[in-house]
């Protein structure tokens, strides 16, 4: 047995745990190379990833217990939580809420239960959480019944777990957030995750041309990031690959002008979505940590 078999050890294990299907497994985890930007997330998972390993040095540390990326949509949230498992060199497990629950009395709890005592067996390894507020929106303090028990049993785990679970959660609507989710205790860290800046950009634009094969060096990166000003990621993603194909079709490679040409084809989240946009940076100023260290605003 080599280094080589552990991925399929991995999943057999995953395999035989997991029997709700509420968990997902993924070996393949995501680098933090991937994701453009986020340096003051990157570098708070950095500092951490010695106490969540376990390593001698820092044995007699708390473990980080998580963090929750709060943001605009299309931002990386979910690609950085998932480069999580990358940088701490864990594996990726999925927990998908969705699945947890069921019509039947009683099973809710036992998926929960059994997928939270999976998370435990597979330690060290990452819990990711997409949409987390989907999950438990429309709870209220005070209420009966079996969404309030899964609740209650699923914040009384993120307090009290020991395993080396990291959980890493994102959220879209925040104002679907119970504020029981959000006090300290529970996620070590709240990150707001915001449009990228322009030096963001021309990273997201570089890690996007390798994708496809092409240099970045051979582009005017400046005058493309400018004229992604206020674009998400995921825009600029979907911009490159629409140039891509306009090239393939002329059977050239693809030039600068195709790119501002496919960029004047998109309307950015922030135009169509400016009031909601607004709303989430006003609720982050003050509640959240910036995924990204603040530098002087852009022109």
């Amino acid at each position: 047995i080599t280094k080589s078999d552990l991925p399929g050890v991995m999943q057999a294990k995953y395999e035989l745990l997991n029997r709700g299907g509420a968990l997902q497994f993924d070996y393949e985890t995501a680098r933090f190379s991937d994701v453009g930007g986020l340096s003051r997330m990157k570098k708070w998972l950095t500092q951490r990833k010695a106490v969540f390993r376990g390593e001698p040095t820092a044995s007699h540390l708390d473990a980080p217990k998580g963090i929750l990326l709060i943001g605009v949509q299309g931002c990386g949230k979910s690609l950085a939580a998932k480069a999580t498992a990358g940088i701490f060199g864990a594996p990726l497990l999925r927990l998908d809420f969705g699945a947890v629950y069921d019509k039947y009395h009683g099973e809710t709890e036992r998926k929960l239960r059994e997928s939270l005592q999976t998370a435990a067996v597979m330690a060290p390894c990452v819990l990711w959480i997409d949409e987390i507020e989907m999950g438990v929106a429309g709870y209220h303090e005070g209420e009966t019944g079996s969404f309030s028990r899964i609740f209650s049993t699923f914040l009384t785990w993120m307090q009290e777990h020991k395993e080396q679970v990291f959980v890493a959660a994102t959220a879209n609507r925040i104002n679907l957030l119970p504020a029981e989710i959000l006090r300290k205790g529970r996620f070590d860290q709240v990150f707001f995750v915001d449009l990228p800046n322009d030096e963001e950009r021309k990273e997201i634009l570089s890690i996007h041309l390798e994708r496809v094969g092409l240099d970045p060096s051979t582009y005017d990166l400046i005058l493309l990031a400018s004229a992604t000003r206020t674009w998400n990621g995921a825009e600029i993603e979907q911009a490159v690959k629409s140039a891509v194909i306009t090239g393939h079709a002329r059977g050239e490679e693809v030039s600068q002008n195709d790119l501002l040409v496919a960029f004047g084809k998109i309307i950015p989240l922030a135009r169509t979505m400016d009031e909601q946009l607004k709303a989430i940076r006003s609720w982050a100023r003050t509640r959240a940590l910036p995924a990204t260290r603040v530098e002087k605003p852009e022109m």
